[in-house]
């Protein structure tokens, strides 16, 4: 039997697979946006931080928009992810509560303690002109109010909480106190204030009841 089969004139081409690894790029830009912010960072700061070239950065990730929405996702998946491990390592429940609020305090002597939060500066720079920004924001701080809610609860069943507080009440008032925290850091407060006003606050919103 004769083979009649037709070679095809037009090979299919395979695409190349990326040389660059995706996370460390995102990473890259995304301590350039934190650093500068959206508006003083430019085509050329990406492609310094990244290694790339404009065609193989935006044929990854879009234009500087989808780009900054990328690493701004990226950022608080990781900060979710770090929240979680942190509430639930804590033997008990209280503890991890208080430690919320002493967090900025331990970052307020390191390299990110004058960049803040990047998903609050980044609502502060584009929440009022970008509705996505803005919706992320929103979503983000539920994420964390509910995260820190469960916490909360746990700390009432351990009875180291009165238990009839709201958990979703409290854990608003300790997100809004740690990103104060926070704010207060970047302007460059001293530990030793910074220590008496967290234990200020958790002595108001976190006051140990396990020995009524």
């Amino acid at each position: 039997m004769v083979d009649r089969a037709v070679k095809n004139p037009y090979p299919v081409r395979m695409a190349r697979p990326r040389s660059f690894d995706e996370k460390q790029v995102l990473n890259a830009v995304r301590d350039q946006f934190w650093d500068a912010g959206y508006a003083a960072t430019s085509l050329e700061d990406l492609m310094r931080v990244s290694g790339l070239g404009k065609g193989s950065l935006y044929a990854a990730f879009g234009d500087k928009r989808q780009l900054f929405l990328r690493a701004l996702r990226s950022y608080t998946d990781d900060s979710h992810g770090h929240l979680r491990e942190a509430l639930a390592e804590a033997p008990r429940a209280l503890d991890a509560l208080r430690m919320l609020l002493e967090a900025p305090i331990d970052d307020s002597t390191g390299a990110d303690a004058r960049r803040g939060c990047l998903m609050a500066n980044s609502t502060c720079e584009l929440g009022n002109a970008d509705p996505e920004v803005l919706d992320h924001a929103h979503r983000t701080y539920e994420t964390s109010t509910a995260l820190i809610g469960d916490c909360v609860a746990r700390a009432q069943r351990e009875g180291d909480l009165p238990a009839g507080a709201d958990p979703i009440a409290l854990a608003r008032a300790l997100l809004a106190a740690q990103q104060g925290l926070v704010f207060m850091s970047r302007t460059g407060l001293d530990a030793a204030t910074l220590t008496a006003t967290a234990r200020s606050l958790a002595a108001q919103l976190l006051p140990d009841h396990s020995g009524d």
